[in-house]
């Protein structure tokens, strides 16, 4: 049975090829993001997205830090830096619990969070986490989780945690060091010591400085140490979370919500380091899982969960003890005297293992390369790359200091395949960019400053059409149709529609498995992406590309939302419709047609249903543009009852007052 649900596992969670994928996508946009933000601070993607999963619901973790703020944990330390550049923070762990810590401010700071953050007790500048963390909320529009701040972006919702960072591994943390006999291996404990950690928001509630205190962070050394788990184990990791989720946790509300992912994670991690079990293979998956659950079950009746770098830190919080312990024991004890029968309650792991309890004589194939045929993979690696390949560009000088570091990076003989595909599709979203803010600063210059511009842009925009799919083509009728070459920008169009037209084309995750590998099989990733994928338009809310979307773009901007999501087939009628007006009126409304169908008929295969509120809204913009305001209206009433994803409601009120008059 343990070979039948290793096989489902890397079904659902993916198998180790896939994984790894994920890491490497994920690993080289934070890179690129981080050398060219500087001092001016660092994000990464932390969290189990990070380490390779991609379960339904999770939202997304992230990290953030500037890069002029270091934290030391002795004044000998403040020897490694220029103070001018710096601002040096100390740690005072005199008064807080094992893994926390107050942070005292040594020199003088500029940074408006940490200005605002400050408490002054017993002559020294203390940094309240609590402060912290509130400055942060209201900055971002978001409502406090734990150390995070939390809210949506678009379609998904994150969790940021803006904390501080130290290159110095913590004192309380050295004996980790001294029990990594058998893993991880050594050079990964050197990695893990030699970048330190961080201290997120959050006083210990128990603690005499709660609102003052910050915790202590290892989430960068536990995103090693996932990484450094073989298959088996890593599965064993994602097989404690659909427990937890479907089982334990199901029906719960998040207060009475006492284990978490960390917890089983933790668990993991410590029965691996002890050699608890002999073999981690297909074999003894369900043999791993028994064991970890078991160690849980253990810490819920002492009440003691340690932390895997500071043991004394016990880790259940206030809410594991008293009658909430008990009635969590009971429960977890009830599991354990089913046996592994228990399992079954959990829609996932029943999928995977109930055929062979009905055969148990059936033969199991523990090939993971039998899972995914390559069709399914390139939509696994594409979908990836293209959900990460967005910057923050906010002028001409970073997607400039973005090119070069990307140009730098493209030479490294360190970089996977993956890698150097993300680094191809960040590169043509870069130009893409460029292209439009270029046109922003100089349309208003003199005609030669403005050709030069616009020679430059054309080579830009071609160029990342190389590196992009079939719908990064669209970006260059967009600059037709903003410049005024309407025919060109027709003339684009119609070998888009002719490419989109492609029976193997393989959109979101739409796709003709069979169809796509006859057509592409064994061509190059680059290849692939040319000829037969699409992907939604982004367009970044602070770059006009379109001008008639400007009141949209605006209004998302106004509620903190940057990006723009469009579906290819819906920006692709509507700059048709937009240039047939200008350049051939008898076509206008065979287009609007094409539009009015497709937004009416699709059932989410050409128009996914998180972006039904911006295309009901193009389609009402071009339906009042040419003058039936009676068909705008009501487009416009049903993006206002779509999920606002996009945040536009304010540019849709406004224009249907505009229907009204």
């Amino acid at each position: 049975m343990s070979e039948s649900l290793f096989m489902g596992l890397c079904d659902k969670l993916g198998t180790s090829q896939l994984v790894a994928m994920r890491r490497h996508v994920m690993d080289i946009r934070d890179m690129v993001n981080n050398q060219v933000s500087g001092d001016k601070g660092s994000m990464i993607v932390s969290g189990s997205y990070k380490e390779g999963f991609r379960l339904k619901g999770s939202d997304r973790d992230f990290m953030l830090w500037t890069n002029n703020h270091r934290v030391i944990w002795d004044l000998s330390q403040s020897q490694y830096y220029n103070t001018h550049r710096k601002t040096l923070i100390l740690c005072d762990s005199s008064e807080s619990p094992p893994g926390f810590t107050l942070l005292y401010l040594l020199s003088p700071c500029v940074h408006t969070a940490v200005q605002r953050a400050c408490v002054r007790v017993n002559n020294r500048y203390y940094i309240s986490s609590s402060e912290y963390r509130k400055f942060w909320c209201s900055f971002s529009d978001s409502t406090p989780h734990g150390p995070c701040a939390s809210g949506f972006h678009g379609t998904f919702e994150y969790d940021s945690a803006y904390c501080f960072a130290s290159e110095f591994w913590p004192p309380s943390a050295f004996t980790w060091i001294d029990r990594c006999h058998s893993w991880p291996q050594p050079h990964v404990v050197a990695d893990i010591v030699k970048n330190g950690c961080h201290f997120v928001a959050m006083g210990h509630k128990l603690g005499h400085h709660e609102n003052n205190e910050w915790r202590i962070s290892f989430s960068q050394a536990e995103q090693k140490l996932v990484c450094a788990m073989n298959h088996c184990q890593f599965l064993t990791y994602g097989l404690l979370k659909l427990f937890l989720t479907e089982i334990i946790n199901n029906g719960l509300s998040n207060y009475d919500k006492l284990l978490c992912s960390y917890h089983m994670k933790t668990a993991v991690f410590w029965v691996i380091q002890q050699n608890t079990l002999q073999q981690w293979c297909p074999q003894t998956l369900l043999e791993c899982f028994w064991v970890c659950f078991k160690l849980i079950l253990k810490w819920v009746y002492e009440g003691v969960c340690p932390n895997f770098f500071i043991p004394q830190n016990n880790m259940f919080p206030s809410k594991v003890h008293g009658a909430a312990q008990h009635q969590l024991f009971i429960r977890l004890y009830g599991f354990y005297k089913q046996g592994l029968v228990f399992l079954l309650h959990s829609p996932s792991i029943r999928s995977c293992i109930v055929n062979v309890l009905h055969n148990p004589n059936l033969s199991i194939c523990t090939d993971e390369h039998t899972l995914i045929s390559e069709a399914e993979f390139d939509m696994e690696l594409l979908s990836d790359i293209n959900k990460h390949d967005t910057l923050y560009t906010p002028n001409l000088e970073t997607c400039m200091r973005y090119l070069h570091t990307i140009e730098q990076m493209m030479v490294s003989h360190l970089l996977t395949q993956y890698q150097v595909m993300t680094l191809q599709r960040l590169t043509a979203s870069v130009l893409q960019n460029t292209t439009f803010m270029l046109y922003m600063e100089t349309y208003t210059q003199e005609n030669k400053l403005k050709y030069r511009a616009d020679k430059i842009s054309h080579h830009m925009l071609k160029l990342a059409s190389k590196f992009g799919c079939i719908t990064d083509m669209l970006y260059i009728a967009m600059y037709y149709y903003k410049t005024l070459r309407y025919m060109e920008a027709l003339s684009i169009i119609e070998m888009i529609k002719v490419k989109l037209a492609q029976p193997y084309l393989m959109y979101e995750y739409n796709v003709n498995t069979v169809m796509y590998t006859e057509a592409v099989e064994g061509q190059s990733w680059s290849t692939k992406m040319r000829q037969a994928v699409a992907r939604n338009i982004r367009l970044y809310n602070r770059i006009h590309y379109i001008n008639e979307l400007i009141p949209e773009q605006q209004s998302a901007l106004r509620n903190k939302e940057s990006l723009l999501h469009i579906p290819p087939f819906v920006i692709l009628y509507m700059l048709q419709i937009f240039c047939y007006r200008h350049a051939d009126t008898m076509r206008v409304q065979t287009a609007l047609d094409d539009l009015q169908t497709l937004v009416h008929n699709d059932q989410g295969q050409l128009i996914p249903l998180y972006l039904r509120d911006i295309s009901w809204q193009i389609l009402g913009i071009c339906q009042q543009v040419t003058g039936n305001l009676q068909a705008a209206l009501y487009s416009y009433q049903q993006s206002l009852r779509q999920k606002p994803v996009h945040k536009i409601h304010t540019a849709t009120e406004m224009r249907i007052q505009g229907t009204c008059h």
